[in-house]
């Protein structure tokens, strides 16, 4: 189901408007304060400063963002008779793909957001991070679009262990260095405190910080993790309601979404959670992560810092600790501590579940989804792919039939050395 262009959204849906409270501020880490706009001005600019405070329901696209979207926007949503037929369960599963778009997956959603908000400030560079490297894409490929320098921190697994990546980042024009670095001076003592460290999201996000920061001309872009990217993501929500609805879907039963730093999760989630809000319906929402970083799972939800050097503001979120390094598992895009405020606030609610997946049921799950339906999955989407196996599987020992949905976040035509190392049985069930 492809819905015409004209259903591209024109606003982002804000879920703090509609939550029966409000979430709990991050805080300023020296003097344990709410932040301030003037906190926050340092690293971005202040389009996004006031998305990030926001309680407005809906916050208008740029009719200049929404050209851009309109490249792979709406994304589809497709019923995925073959692997029903494959698993002989009578659950109605259908999947919203984002590997549609210019760079294989739901990044760019926020990236081209992001990078819009920077030039109209008058910022000339961004720095990031990215774990797998969907969002360094993305946000390479957005600054390309809109003539910005962008520096990109790699985490050194994924930089290694997916070549390809970086290359399709310098393709679009960006600057990628293996993370940690000797650039920085978090990433020097990185180094000398974790020897031979396969790196993690929290140090390369410190080292995109300490440039960032060092510079007037440039912001520093997450691509996860805080309030307004979770807003840019709602589009992929927002587009899936519509098209159920399409399909003669009256509610969705159940939606699975990969949970790492919370973006997709969020972005496909929170419109359906608006909904349960105002009693349409009662959509069961799940998080699925992997087993070696289980936030939601196995964290506390405390106020922590969002990197390793502790640079960033103290959020409130389920976190692992600042210093966790997960195993070099191939979902380079979910070896994050924490997990975005929002989405731990609304977990801490008890408005969403989670469950944890081992990386070889993942890729399992991943491997029948692409001979079923075609489509090789990002690593990362397979968490949410194996969740709702688990569910299809349960609907036919039980002989109900349930409307599931699944987050599919991205392709995986990049991941293909992790599915060599997977069929080959040489995959650590990690």
């Amino acid at each position: 189901m492809v819905l015409d262009e004209s259903k591209i959204p024109t606003h982002w849906y804000n879920i703090v408007a509609d939550l029966p409270e409000a979430p709990p501020p991050p805080l300023h880490p020296g003097t344990r304060e709410p932040l301030t706009p003037d906190d926050l001005a340092p690293l971005f600019p202040m389009g996004l400063i006031a998305q990030e405070a926001s309680t407005e329901r809906w916050i208008e696209i740029p009719q200049a963002v929404r050209d851009i979207y309109r490249l792979w926007r709406p994304s589809p949503m497709i019923r995925a008779w073959r692997l029903e037929q494959e698993l002989g369960t009578p659950a109605r599963i259908y999947y919203k793909y984002e590997g549609a778009s210019p760079v294989g997956s739901h990044k760019t959603n926020s990236a081209v957001a992001q990078a819009y908000f920077n030039k109209e400030a008058g910022r000339t560079k961004l720095t990031t991070e990215t774990g797998a490297g969907q969002w360094g894409s993305a946000l390479a490929f957005a600054c390309d679009v809109f003539d910005l320098e962008c520096e990109i921190w790699q985490v050194r697994s994924s930089y290694e262990g997916k070549p390809y990546r970086h290359v399709l980042m310098e393709t679009f024009g960006a600057t990628v260095h293996s993370s940690p670095s000797d650039l920085t001076q978090a990433g020097r003592s990185f180094q000398e405190r974790f020897p031979d460290t396969s790196g993690s999201l929290g140090m390369a996000i410190s080292e995109a910080i300490e440039v960032a920061a060092a510079d007037p001309n440039s912001s520093y872009s997450l691509g996860s993790v805080l309030n307004h990217v979770l807003l840019h993501q709602t589009v992929i929500g927002q587009e899936a309601l519509q098209q159920l609805a399409e399909f003669g879907e009256e509610q969705a039963d159940v939606v699975y979404g990969c949970a790492g730093g919370g973006s997709n999760l969020g972005g496909l989630t929170l419109p359906f959670l608006r909904e349960n809000l105002d009693g349409r319906t009662s959509t069961r929402l799940v998080a699925c992560e992997p087993k070696a970083a289980p936030s939601l799972t196995e964290g506390e939800y405390r106020y922590d810092f969002g990197d390793t050097a502790g640079m960033t503001p103290l959020l409130k979120m389920y976190t692992l600790g600042p210093d966790f390094v997960p195993d070099p598992v191939h979902a380079g895009g979910l070896r994050y501590h924490g997990m975005a405020p929002l989405l731990s606030f609304v977990k801490h609610l008890r408005m969403m579940d989670a469950i944890s997946v081992k990386q070889r049921e993942a890729f399992a799950a991943g491997v029948l989804f692409a001979r079923t339906e075609g489509i090789v999955p990002a690593s990362e989407s397979n968490h949410a792919i194996a969740g709702a196996l688990r569910e299809a599987r349960q609907a036919a020992e039980d002989g109900t039939s349930p409307v599931i949905v699944i987050g599919v976040s991205g392709s995986g035509q990049l991941d293909l050395p992790a599915y060599s190392e997977f069929l080959a049985g040489d995959m650590a069930d990690s």
